[in-house]
C-alpha cells in the first residue's frame, strides 16, 4: 500500500462518473479538489457521508473546491444512488481499483476475523499546485464536511 504525505504530488486518475461525467487529474488541473473514497454506495456511513458533503457543496463551491466521490462500485449502482440522494457532485466508479492503489485506499480488512480487500473510507484534499494539502484515513462519516469545509478554507 502506498502512503500518500501531505505536500506530495497527488497521483493521477481517470475514471467514468455519474450523470455521463469522466473525472480526470488531467482536466482538474490549477484548481483545488476533494477526492473522497469511499466503501459502498447506497451503505449507511456511506449515505451520510455523501449526504453531509452534498450538504456543504454551496460552500465548498465558493471556496472553489471541486468534489469527487470514488468507490468500487460500478456506474449502474453508483448512478441510482446520486439520483436517490439528489447528490450533485461526481461520483466515480473505480471499479479496478487504480485509483484506489494508487492513493493507498485499497487495503486488506477484517471482518468476523475474515480478511478480505475493500476500500478505506479515507480523502485527499489537493491543492490548485497538485499538491496534497490534506489527507484523512479511516474518516468517521459524521465529522467529515466539516473537517473538509476547515481544511479547504486553507486553500
Amino acid at each position: 500500500m502506498s502512503e500518500i504525505a501531505v505536500g506530495a504530488p497527488a497521483p493521477g486518475f481517470e475514471l467514468e462518473a455519474s450523470g455521463g461525467r469522466r473525472v480526470s487529474s488531467e482536466t482538474l488541473r490549477g484548481q483545488p479538489y476533494l477526492l473522497y473514497f469511499y466503501p459502498k454506495a447506497d451503505t449507511p456511513g456511506c449515505t451520510k457521508q455523501a449526504c453531509g458533503i452534498q450538504e456543504a457543496l454551496p460552500a465548498l463551491g465558493k471556496l472553489g473546491l471541486t468534489v469527487i466521490g470514488i468507490s468500487p462500485d460500478g456506474l449502474p449502482a453508483i448512478e441510482k444512488f446520486a439520483k436517490k440522494y439528489g447528490l450533485e457532485f461526481p461520483l466515480a466508479s473505480d471499479p479496478e481499483h487504480k485509483a484506489a492503489e494508487a492513493y493507498g485506499t485499497w487495503v486488506e480488512k477484517s471482518m468476523y476475523g475474515k480478511k478480505y480487500m475493500g476500500m478505506e473510507r479515507s480523502s485527499f484534499l489537493v491543492g490548485a499546485d497538485g499538491s496534497v494539502k490534506a489527507v484523512w484515513r479511516k474518516v468517521k462519516p459524521d465529522a467529515h464536511a466539516k473537517q473538509v469545509m476547515e481544511a479547504a478554507q486553507g486553500l
